[in-house]
């Protein structure tokens, strides 16, 4: 009898703790050429310049005196751990950004960038 309760014990433990685990990645990032900024020369380099470097904006915001291209990167890194009837999961997602500021005759005047991919880190999910 006493076998019996250490059995049924020792499955209910194995059912409670059997799952699995996963580590991802986002498979869709392109990390950004940080060399092709010291190209740009505000008040030389030209919006057409801009895009031939980076390729197409990730989004055109309309200014009173011309245009903000802006490219935005982003990399997600994530472990997770399925048990029975607990979830336990860790997220992390960074970003690049690239802000060019064109004027109306479509000449880059100025820029900022933030580089934040290489922080993004799997993590314990507990």
């Amino acid at each position: 009898m006493k076998t019996r309760y250490i059995s049924m014990g020792l499955l209910i433990i194995v059912v409670l703790l059997s799952g699995c685990a996963v580590i991802g990645r986002g498979k869709d990032f392109r990390p950004f050429d940080e060399q092709a900024l010291t190209q740009i020369k505000p008040g030389q380099t030209t919006a057409t310049e801009v895009t031939k470097m980076f390729g197409a904006p990730s989004q055109i915001v309309k200014l009173s005196n011309g245009n903000a291209y802006v490219y935005a990167r982003s990399l997600s890194k994530a472990t997770g751990v399925w048990l029975v009837v607990l979830t336990l999961a860790n997220y992390d997602t960074q970003h690049d950004r690239i802000v060019f500021f064109i004027n109306q005759n479509d000449v880059v005047t100025h820029y900022g960038s933030s580089f934040k991919t290489d922080t993004a880190a799997y993590g314990m999910p507990f």
